[in-house]
């Protein structure tokens, strides 16, 4: 690390400290976590693409992700990297990357892992693009490392033909991994859409890596297989077929959990997620780590979405054997 880098982000830091709000407070309308006699035999971290509209749309700095977080009673915190595009751009990567971890430290946070997008499809048919799109995650490598993350979560586009994308992805994956494994990171598939959400096709691909620190990200959604056109994201023409089967499979290599949601009924259960189902899967299979609360829906406010699920969670986490 070098010293000007850091002298620039501890000056940031206390920049963010001096000013009481970095845009529009953040409001709920639900009441607070429902206090458990007993701790769920998991973590709980917040995934920063929940607050995405609080931090692109509504002007909140999204420096003050470690802030929110500790408000609403997380441990642990998930990064998206395009959240700080900007800041990148104007304050350079590495300060960027140093302002984060003081904050982390500053708010008792654990920083747990990054969720990457736009530097490359690593499962691109050309070698040189895959190449390509492994050394731009490098960098991002590094900078889990800095911050003390676990792991990063990367996407797994190029094709969608499975004869292509396997040796593809997996060659793509085994090289990324590899740097990886020297300091120590783990590298996440998500099902996050085309092949990595048909789960047989995926955990194919992990065995053909077969590197301890190559495995899954488990998410409760995402179980589009192809959309309309060709489009990675979009309208979607075939889903995976059995959510929880698949969640089943990815278990068995799951380094990371995220618990996402869209909507809940009126007594908190999620409309089309069988959350108590899955949680008693992740604890049949082991997992101790942190799970990740994820909110995409659209009917309530970012704030009251992340505490809905949170509740879920933990009202789950009571009721399984």
């Amino acid at each position: 690390m070098k010293f000007s880098t850091t002298i620039c982000a501890v000056s940031l830091v206390c920049f963010l400290f001096s000013c009481k709000s970095g845009g529009k407070k953040v409001a709920t309308t639900i009441n607070d976590v429902t206090e458990t006699t007993t701790k769920p035999f998991f973590k709980l971290s917040l995934a920063q693409w929940s607050l995405n509209k609080t931090f692109n749309e509504e002007g909140v700095d999204p420096f003050k992700f470690a802030e929110l977080a500790k408000e609403d009673g997380f441990e642990g915190l998930e990064y998206v990297n395009q959240i700080y595009n900007k800041q990148i751009e104007s304050l350079g990567f590495d300060v960027v990357i140093d302002s984060l971890k003081v904050l982390s430290a500053t708010h008792g946070m654990q920083n747990v892992l990054i969720m990457i997008d736009g530097e490359g499809n690593l499962a691109d048919p050309s070698e040189a693009m895959r190449d390509k799109a492994v050394e731009n995650h490098k960098k991002w490598v590094d900078a889990a490392h800095k911050l003390g993350c676990k792991s990063i979560r990367v996407n797994t586009f190029g094709t969608n033909d499975p004869e292509l994308w396997v040796p593809s992805v997996a060659d793509g994956l085994k090289k990324l991994s590899t740097y990886a494994a020297t300091k120590n990171i783990d590298i996440l598939c998500e099902n996050h859409g085309w092949l990595s959400s048909d789960v047989p096709v995926l955990m194919n691909a992990i065995a053909e890596v077969n590197m301890q620190n190559c495995g899954t990200l488990p998410d409760f959604g995402n179980w589009c297989v192809k959309r309309k056109n060709g489009e990675i994201w979009g309208d979607c023409l075939e889903v995976y077929p059995d959510k929880y089967e698949g969640i089943k499979m990815m278990l068995t290599k799951a380094k990371a959990i995220s618990a996402k949601a869209y909507d809940f009924d009126e007594n908190g259960n999620e409309t089309t997620i069988d959350f108590p189902r899955i949680i008693q899967m992740v604890k049949d299979s082991g997992y101790t780590g942190y799970i990740g609360v994820e909110y995409e829906g659209t009917r309530l406010s970012e704030k009251e979405g992340i505490l809905a699920i949170k509740n879920l969670l933990l009202k789950s986490a009571k009721v399984v054997n």
